[in-house]
Formats: C-alpha cells, structure tokens, sequence
C-alpha cells in the first residue's frame, strides 16, 4: 500500500546518499505545520555547524506564525549569515524528500539571496 510518508523517506535517503558520495556540506530543511528548521551538517554527517528555525526566540519575535513563508524567508535569511560566519559559502541543498514548493522553496531563495550557493 502507498504510503506518502514512506515515499517522502525513500527520496530523503537516495539525496542523502547522492550527498555523502560528493563529500559536501548540506543545508538540510525539515518542516513541520507550525515550524521550519534548517541545519548546515558537515560532509561527515556527523557535526551540525549552523542551525537555524522559527522556534527561536528572535525569529519567534519577528515572525508570530512559523508555518507560512514569511517565516521561511526568515530563516533562509538567518542560515545564510550563520553559514557565512562558520565561513560556508558553498552547499548541497537536502529537502529532506520534500517537495521544492512553498515553504522550502522560500527558504532555498531567502538563502540563495543572502549569498549561500547551492
């Protein structure tokens, strides 16, 4: 039987893999209906050097609803400086097997603009 959440999982991990074998840094999204959290992960996968998401206490104040795109932008915005500082400028962009569309795709753009490639 189809299972969406199976589905979602399976292409998680063949990125993740494709990932692994290029050795790069990720910037991986996850979301939730109320939240969106993005993490830069070392081409380890072991280490999270920057973080960022709308349960923080500053993102929190900007933006008082964290499921809308408003509050993506925030924190695409938020990584690309956070990566900078870590001194990350290049990135493989993990969707964690979600769709490139709306939230996700608002903070890809968020993040590109503010100087991350991928």
């Amino acid at each position: 039987m189809f299972n969406r959440n199976e589905a979602r999982l399976r292409r998680a991990r063949k990125t993740r893999a494709k990932i692994a074998e290029l050795k790069a840094v990720r910037l991986c999204v996850n979301r939730s209906n109320c939240h969106i959290y993005a993490q830069i992960i070392s081409p380890c996968g072991g280490k999270v050097l920057a973080s960022a998401s709308t349960l923080e206490i500053g993102v929190r104040k900007d933006v008082p609803n964290g499921g809308n795109k408003a509050a993506a932008t925030t924190v695409g915005k938020l990584i690309a400086e956070r990566a900078k500082a870590v001194g990350i400028e290049q990135v493989a962009f993990d969707r964690s097997g979600l769709q490139y569309h709306g939230r996700v795709q608002a903070l890809a753009e968020a993040a590109r603009e503010a100087g991350l490639k991928f």
